[in-house]
C-alpha cells in the first residue's frame, strides 16, 4: 500500500512514530485477523486523503521485533489503532471502523 509504512522493530518505530513531525496512526494488526485485513483498504484511503497532514504505519504484532512494542502499548485485541502526536500516544481506535470515522479521529488529534 503506497504511503503506508510497515514497521519492524523499536528503532524504526522510534524514527517513524515517536520522532514524526505530523500525527501518526499506528495500525496494530496480524495476518490471520480478518477485520484487520478488511481495515487495510480503508486505511489506504485515509492515507490518500491525509497525505502530508498525517501518516499511517502498520505493525504486525506477530513479528518478534514488534512484540515488545505491542506489549508496551497494551495491545489486547486487534485491529487496534493508536494515534500519536509529537511522540505521545493520544487516542485509540479499536475494531473495524469506516474511513470518515478514522479521518475525524486523526483530525481531532
Amino acid at each position: 500500500m503506497e504511503g503506508i509504512i510497515d514497521i519492524v522493530g523499536q528503532e524504526q518505530f522510534q524514527k517513524e512514530v515517536l520522532e514524526s513531525q505530523i500525527p501518526v496512526l499506528v495500525d496494530f494488526w496480524a495476518p490471520w485477523c480478518t477485520p484487520c485485513l478488511m481495515m487495510a483498504p480503508i486505511l489506504a484511503k485515509v492515507q490518500e486523503e491525509m497525505a502530508g497532514k498525517a501518516k499511517i504505519v502498520k505493525i504486525n504484532t506477530e513479528e518478534p521485533g514488534n512484540m515488545p512494542i505491542a506489549m508496551e502499548y497494551k495491545i489486547m485485541s486487534i485491529p487496534n489503532m493508536k494515534i500519536f502526536k509529537n511522540g505521545e500516544y493520544v487516542k485509540e481506535i479499536i475494531g473495524l471502523r469506516p474511513k470518515d470515522f478514522v479521518i475525524q479521529e486523526l483530525q481531532s488529534a
